[in-house]
């Protein structure tokens, strides 16, 4: 058995948050503690457990939900039986509260970058066959409410799929993901002209892949997929194209390293039709653009150049500046998680939204303790200001994450 822990305090300023719609300074306290225990009964079982407590303490209009407060829970208990298939090969069921994260969790993450990390009750075979690691799964994410023992799946939401990676000998030290999600929401909410076709049932099927690897000194991740189903009485038709890239200097000074992130993700064509094009990125991470996370990557396209340089081997220092349009000027802009849109498109023909850079400093204290430190600015563009408010908005955030 092993045991070990996390805390987190966090302080966080914004100005203008959400473009505006919380105007004014607000700085406030979040605070995170896990603690967990890892309990092997020989090489076949397995029992791991997490105990979570989320504090926030100063935000204009409480905690956001779901993502900042949660007093006391389980936030995960899973169990694991191993069977073995071969010499090397096994095949593991994994049952119970747990985490997920796939490729970039560009669709599935653990939401690190907020209070709370997210978790899922599923069901999992974890296969390890030769080469090829498949994962299948049936799963509903987890509600984090902010009592003492009251978490539970959401009702209308479920997550389903295989997920498969394999070494590509072809490319660079490549490698290769393939992958199906089944998702389902019986509330979805979309930006439509009007209620009756905003709000429906909606089943979507992915398909998609991701190449990717580090042939030093390159750094590549691409990544495509097709999205299909149905909503209301309409179809589903949607698609995303992803990529990061990233050189190193390491003969330099301070070791540079320079990439460009470039993202598209299709919009809804018509807000009169109940068909719909809008991209769904389902559960991603919790910092898509930078620590602020304003936007989610649905109806979006992202230019986004970074740097960083290394002092030693402990501190890290990284600029970068995102720039987003709306790939669709018929649809609005959406939150970083499930949910409605938070500024519709059907008030603008603008496509440009704003551009944000950021400044990050990380410093790995010691070998338990990293603190993090961020400086973010949105420049709203025109859609943002024809879509009011529409005001510039700031973030710094300072954390401490001791971890043993």
């Amino acid at each position: 058995m092993s045991f070990g822990a996390q805390f987190r305090p966090r302080f966080q300023f914004y100005n203008n948050f959400g473009f505006g719609t919380t105007p004014g300074p607000n700085p406030y306290l979040d605070q995170r503690y896990l603690i967990h225990g890892d309990f092997h009964f020989g090489p076949k079982v397995r029992f791991f457990g997490q105990l979570v407590s989320g504090l926030e303490n100063g935000r204009i209009g409480g905690p956001l939900p779901d993502v900042e407060e949660n007093v006391f829970d389980a936030h995960q208990a899973f169990l694991d039986i191993v069977q073995n298939l071969g010499e090397e090969d096994t095949l593991t069921w994994r049952v119970g509260r747990q985490e997920m994260s796939y490729g970039s969790g560009r669709l599935i993450d653990v939401r690190e970058g907020v209070n709370l990390r997210r978790s899922f009750d599923a069901a999992r075979l974890l296969f390890r066959l030769g080469d090829w690691s498949v994962d299948g799964f049936w799963s509903k994410p987890v509600n984090n409410r902010p009592g003492v023992f009251d978490d539970v799946p959401y009702p209308n939401l479920s997550l389903w799929g295989v997920y498969a990676v394999r070494p590509l000998a072809p490319l660079p030290d490549g490698h290769a993901d393939l992958y199906y999600l089944g998702y389902e929401n019986t509330q979805a909410t979309y930006d439509k002209a009007t209620p009756a076709l905003s709000t429906a049932y909606e089943l979507r099927n992915s398909l998609g892949t991701r190449l990717w690897g580090q042939p030093m000194p390159w750094e590549y991740n691409l990544e495509a997929l097709w999205q299909f189903g149905r909503f209301g009485r309409g179809s589903i038709e949607a698609w995303a194209v992803a990529s990061a890239t990233r050189y190193n200097f390491d003969q330099l000074p301070l070791r540079p390293r320079v990439g460009l992130v470039a993202d598209i993700t299709s919009g809804d064509r018509n807000p009169r039709s109940p068909n719909l094009q809008t991209f769904n990125p389902m559960f991603p991470t919790g910092a898509y653009l930078n620590l602020a996370n304003p936007i989610g990557p649905a109806n979006f396209i992202q230019v986004h150049p970074f740097a960083d340089v290394r002092f030693g081997d402990r501190v890290n220092l990284k600029a970068d500046w995102a720039f987003i349009w709306r790939e669709s000027l018929e649809d609005g802009i959406y939150g970083p998680f499930v949910g409605p849109p938070i500024r519709t498109g059907q008030l603008s023909r603008q496509p440009y939204v704003g551009s944000s850079p950021s400044l990050t400093l990380t410093w790995n204290a010691t070998k338990h303790t990293t603190i993090i430190t961020s400086y973010v600015h949105f420049f709203a563009g025109p859609f943002l200001k024809e879509t009011p408010p529409g005001k510039d908005m700031d973030y710094l955030t300072l954390w401490v994450d001791y971890t043993f």
